[in-house]
């Protein structure tokens, strides 16, 4: 099976969808989100989708294989708020470990039998790791501005946690994900650096910033540029965004962040921007038209969806993307 590194000098890489879309089809109750395990837990669960990987399996591998059908090269774990500190909204924090593990396992499963089906094409998986609700950057109280919800350590910890489960269950890349404070990516680089040390292994790296609004900025504050510079301190796989805005208004920050970086680009924006009932209105033609625009221009190595985005979607997402050769990684002063 050859490596990612192989896989993406030799074309453009599919990333999935969104997992949460593909969720809400199935109308999960909090019945469903319980399940026969979690019958008697005391708090409400409804809404916690990590927790799907081990009371609703089979929904999570069925998601994952409808993306790989669909033309998925990488699938991402459904582990977006798995650490303790997401997991504290349910007071499930004591479960990390396992929903890491075995979110994992379902996708390795499932990326194994495609690979198996088409052996020139391998499929990999990606441990998705979220930005979590807190931030170490900005204080969440405009009166006290010199407040912080969170430490870096605080980070640091549970995102080590999180990493050393999505590695036992067999991820082959870690995607730290929707970055809207550098200071919470560094944490789980940091996390990710001192596991693998540990361990004396090398896990590939993909790291994924969002832009906000029209400032063309994160949350915290950076610029495009200032984002790959804070990012670059180690030998990442791939850096790009993903999120917050749809594939046309994400361009002209690929643009700045391809002529920029050495690594391998990625994106994966959503399906254009939210109407009013907060839903994506954006069809999966409309949505292949303006990525293709991504690929005319090569900017980019890894292209998939984000929020609103379904097996549809990637499809066409994948078949525009056979077209057009890798954006080539140029050494830059």
């Amino acid at each position: 099976m050859s490596t990612i590194t192989e896989a993406l000098k030799q074309r453009i890489l599919v990333l999935d969808g969104a997992m949460g879309t593909m969720l809400q089809r199935y109308k999960f109750t909090e019945a469903d989100f319980r399940g026969q395990r979690f019958k008697d837990f005391q708090y409400p669960l409804k809404g916690n989708n990590d927790l799907l990987s081990l009371t609703q399996p089979k929904a999570i591998q069925d998601v994952h294989e409808k993306y790989l059908e669909a033309g998925a090269d990488i699938i991402e774990t459904n582990t977006f708020s798995g650490t303790t500190i997401g997991m504290a909204d349910y007071h499930m924090e004591d479960l990390v470990y396992e929903l890491n593990f075995e979110s994992a396992k379902i996708a390795k499963a499932a990326a194994f039998k495609y690979s198996e089906l088409t052996p020139d094409k391998p499929r990999f998986v990606a441990g998705s790791i979220g930005p979590t609700n807190r931030t170490a950057s900005m204080s969440p109280d405009v009166n006290r501005p010199e407040y912080r919800a969170i430490t870096f350590d605080d980070l640091r910890v549970a995102y080590k946690e999180q990493v050393e489960a999505l590695i036992d269950g067999g991820v082959d890349i870690l995607l730290v994900e929707t970055i809207f404070d550098t200071l919470n990516a560094k944490a789980a680089l940091f996390a990710i650096d001192e596991v693998c040390e540990e361990r004396h292994i090398k896990v590939p790296i993909m790291v994924s910033g969002t832009i906000t609004d029209a400032s063309g900025r994160t949350l915290s504050g950076q610029t495009v540029e200032a984002f790959i510079t804070s990012m670059s301190h180690i030998p990442l796989l791939s850096i790009g965004f993903n999120c917050a805005l749809g594939a046309e208004q994400l361009q002209p920050y690929l643009q700045r962040l391809s002529r920029k970086t050495d690594f391998f680009t990625s994106a994966h924006p959503n399906a254009g921007l939210p109407n009013a009932f907060g839903e994506y209105d954006q069809s999966p033609k409309e949505m292949q038209e303006l990525v293709e625009n991504y690929l005319k221009e090569n900017l980019l190595n890894i292209i998939g969806g984000c929020c609103g985005t379904t097996p549809d979607h990637i499809k066409l997402i994948a078949e525009v993307a056979a077209k057009y050769k890798p954006r080539q990684i140029e050494v830059f002063a």
